[in-house]
């Protein structure tokens, strides 16, 4: 299979890459991303078939299906990272919470976060592919918590390949932090920036489209690529859980094959959500798709009124960190897909110039089509945490919360929905023992400490031990200085 671009084609570039070259150079002509030319078509007979398969079965079969060029020693490399869940057999279980509502569980992974999904096979397919063509490169990973902590642990000490991690200083969890800075493998640096997130992916981006940069690169011998969602290497993963979720519930009794589902995502970077999207086109049944935000949402805003619009509009801290995000890079994706080449590249440079698009009334028709959406506010979300706790016995962290207010404002209450849950309680603890007990500003090791006594859970080992694990990166800087730094680095 073929990769294409989102905003045409710059004449220096080619019209169509294979896999491997658009992961290992994911920015495409005119600051654009690269998409797959065709997306496979599986169907009911192709959920038929994995009705009783197991993850990894399902995962290997489906990336066949994109007919990528690598080799298949190597996918079975990748799809053994699996391994290192809670459950290989099932390492995202989907578990009922409510009358058709079920939760999909992505954070059993080793930083327990649903960035582990995609990117445990995908270092493997990056340092792979750089080994087998006698290249090395810098990955670049930007994080609004979750991602960095991902990367870090996919790529350390990976033969090939060196990582430079961004993360907003303050912007993150306690956990989330200390995950990242608290690694010491030689290949990886963690970089804080005074800033939000927006300003690291955007550093991000103006990198990997930087001649200088590269330039800079080339005199150390070292090539560019990137590990956030802008990289299709992700999202070819994210689009797999989609799928076995769909068939848990089906497993489960909870469905008849060829049912409509809702897919409920909390969304930051729309990675998520765009799985979710190929997913549904490649014939998973689903209903719509359901867009959950926090106070810092411009997607609601989009997919309600088809205005892009960032005029003014500065980054909110919240409860739900991970989606404090105001440029979502793969809603181009989607943009391109229902839209094309020449508007995309219309709309994203008047997002770019102006931080504002609109689409015309047919175009929201045609987005509305397949997506809803509402957001909750931090006391809406400790709220459905407390009463999902009480209710429900269940227990779940602020970015899956959100997903609760839209369950009941944007879906169909007889049709079952799936909710995206992306990380564990232990990623963002201050905030559900404040949900749960009324505590106020408690250290995150206070924190999960309450939790687990009030809520009768074991705090992960990998967790508790980051808070006597040594400090190793320790680098806070200026967003100006990046560029700087990661050269001094290398």
């Amino acid at each position: 299979m073929k990769f294409i671009q989102t905003r045409g084609i710059d004449p220096t570039k080619p019209t169509s890459v294979t896999f491997s070259e658009a992961i290992l150079s994911p920015i495409a002509s005119y600051g654009g991303l690269y998409v797959p030319e065709k997306l496979p078509n599986l169907g009911i007979d192709f959920l038929n078939k994995h009705l009783n398969s197991s993850y990894k079965v399902l995962a290997k079969d489906m990336l066949e299906h994109f007919e990528i060029d690598i080799e298949p020693s190597v996918i079975d490399e990748a799809l053994a990272l699996y391994d290192k869940f809670d459950d290989p057999a099932n390492p995202v279980p989907v578990v009922k919470v409510k009358e058709n509502l079920y939760v999909s569980e992505l954070y059993h992974g080793p930083t327990r976060a649903f960035k582990d999904m995609a990117l445990q096979p995908f270092g493997v397919v990056l340092s792979s592919i750089a080994q087998k063509r006698g290249e090395h490169y810098l990955i670049l990973a930007a994080t609004s918590g979750d991602t960095g902590p991902a990367a870090l642990e996919t790529f350390k000490n990976r033969a090939n390949v060196q990582v430079a991690c961004m993360y907003p200083d303050g912007g993150t969890s306690d956990v989330q932090r200390l995950q990242m800075v608290t690694e010491d493998a030689p290949n990886l640096k963690v970089i804080g920036i005074n800033g939000v997130f927006d300003d690291a992916q955007s550093a991000l981006k103006r990198l990997l489209a930087s001649n200088e940069f590269k330039a800079a690169l080339k005199e150390k011998n070292i090539l560019l690529s990137a590990a956030n969602s802008v990289n299709f290497g992700r999202i070819i993963f994210q689009i797999i859980y989609h799928i076995h979720s769909y068939l848990e519930l089906v497993r489960q009794g909870a469905l008849a094959m060829g049912e409509k589902v809702y897919l409920n995502v909390p969304s930051g970077n729309f990675g998520n959500a765009l799985g979710g999207y190929y997913a549904w086109k490649m014939g998973v049944p689903v209903e719509k798709i359901i867009i959950s935000s926090n106070e810092n949402n411009v997607l609601t805003r989009l997919i309600k009124t088809g205005k892009y619009d960032l005029r003014g509009c500065d980054v909110v801290n919240t409860t739900s960190p991970a989606m404090d995000i105001l440029k979502s890079s793969n809603v181009e994706r989607v943009l391109y897909d229902l839209f094309g080449e020449v508007r995309t590249k219309e709309l994203m440079e008047s997002l770019e110039a102006h931080n504002f698009y609109e689409l015309s009334a047919d175009e929201l028709s045609r987005l509305r089509e397949c997506f809803d959406a509402d957001f909750a506010n931090g006391d809406e979300g400790k709220q459905y945490i407390k009463d999902t706790f009480e209710q429900d016995s269940y227990l779940m962290d602020p970015h899956t919360a959100t997903c609760f207010k839209a369950y009941y404002t944007c879906s169909n209450p007889q049709i079952k929905s799936i909710v995206y849950s992306t990380a564990e309680w232990t990623k963002f603890s201050p905030v559900i023992a404040n949900a749960l007990t009324g505590e106020v500003d408690a250290e995150d090791i206070v924190a999960l400490e309450s939790i687990s006594k009030t809520a009768k859970l074991e705090i992960p080992a990998m967790v508790k031990g980051l808070f006597t694990k040594p400090i190793a990166q320790s680098t806070v800087i200026e967003k100006t200085e990046i560029e700087k730094e990661i050269l001094s680095f290398l």
